[in-house]
């Protein structure tokens, strides 16, 4: 995507949309710019649960598929005012409309400031990496580099493989209801429940537990598949917390996607490339039986992963 991309209003949620499609722009008139990307700011000032964060149209737009949704689930609306109370109805018009200018305008954001500076870190580190492999490749090997680049000229497939830094893009999204004995403290025990899935951040174990009770062919390829492209088998979430006021428990990791090697990882990595701005999801249900507050709880928990690739 680029910055050029046009801003448009989400469609249904049933409905197959791009990335393209997750933010639009609001208009208090019609004729009030004369295209949409005049009205898109070059910085966006996003308040997420009280932390101010300032991101430029670029960032926003080129970050994953997934965190937009979450982010913006009914899409960024500019254009928006906070609201001030006036007496006379035509003066807050007035006021809400020409008050502030939308470079000035927040936008308040229902999401985790933490995730999103876990996210914008990677990318930062997945440019740094790729800059330096391109500049090694180029000093060391220039025959076969610059072979490389005649490669990519004439194939679509290689060509987002080699000339941008591929991330895996791994989320889950938890959900967990727990039946307790009777007379216990839910409010409270709820929160036990969660911190107790939050200690358990291995990303891998529950789906092979579920490969083992039901013997998962397919789940096992993915498995074998995602740590064939970057990830290791025991490897834990980079960001996994408790969503407040919620029984959920949200977890993201993001690797590097390898596309060379002694093991061919580009076979994989064509593999995965189908799910660039193109998300898959996979749902499961879990149950255990757990220790929690000196009692015994039965905890259901249901998970949804979604997977994609980015490009930096």
């Amino acid at each position: 995507m680029t910055s050029e991309s046009p801003i448009l209003q989400v469609p249904e949620p049933d409905n197959n949309y791009s990335q393209d499609d997750l933010i639009y722009q609001q208009q208090a008139d019609e004729d009030a710019f004369d295209n949409a990307e005049d009205a898109i700011p070059q910085r966006l000032k996003l308040d997420l649960r009280g932390t101010r964060v300032d991101l430029d149209r670029d960032t926003l737009v080129n970050l994953p598929e997934s965190l937009l949704i979450a982010m913006f689930p009914n899409g960024l609306v500019l254009g928006r005012q906070d609201d001030v109370f006036v007496d006379d109805e035509d003066e807050y018009e007035s006021h809400s409309r020409d008050s502030v200018g939308i470079e000035d305008q927040v936008n308040y954001v229902d999401f985790d400031p933490l995730c999103l500076d876990y996210v914008l870190k990677f990318y930062q580190y997945a440019r740094e990496q790729h800059e330096k492999a391109t500049q090694e490749e180029g000093e060391t090997s220039p025959q076969h580099y610059h072979q490389q680049l005649a490669a990519t000229a004439t194939s679509s497939v290689y060509y987002p493989l080699l000339t941008k830094q591929p991330i895996i893009v791994l989320r889950e999204e938890l959900e967990y209801y727990c039946i307790p004995p009777s007379g216990s403290d839910m409010a409270s025990l709820k929160v036990s429940c969660g911190h107790h899935l939050k200690l358990h951040d291995q990303i891998f174990d529950a789906l092979q537990k579920n490969i083992s009770r039901e013997n998962n062919v397919a789940e096992q390829h993915l498995i074998d598949m995602l740590c064939d492209a970057g990830f290791m088998r025991d490897d834990r979430w980079g960001y996994r917390e408790l969503e407040p006021m919620r029984t959920c428990v949200v977890s993201m990791a993001l690797v590097l996607l390898k596309t060379t090697g002694p093991d061919n990882h580009m076979a994989t990595a064509q593999k995965l490339l189908l799910f660039w701005r193109k998300p898959a999801r996979k749902c499961w249900w879990d149950g255990n039986t757990c220790e929690i507050q000196g009692q015994k709880v039965r905890l259901w928990a249901r998970r949804t992963w979604t997977l994609e690739l980015a490009l930096v």
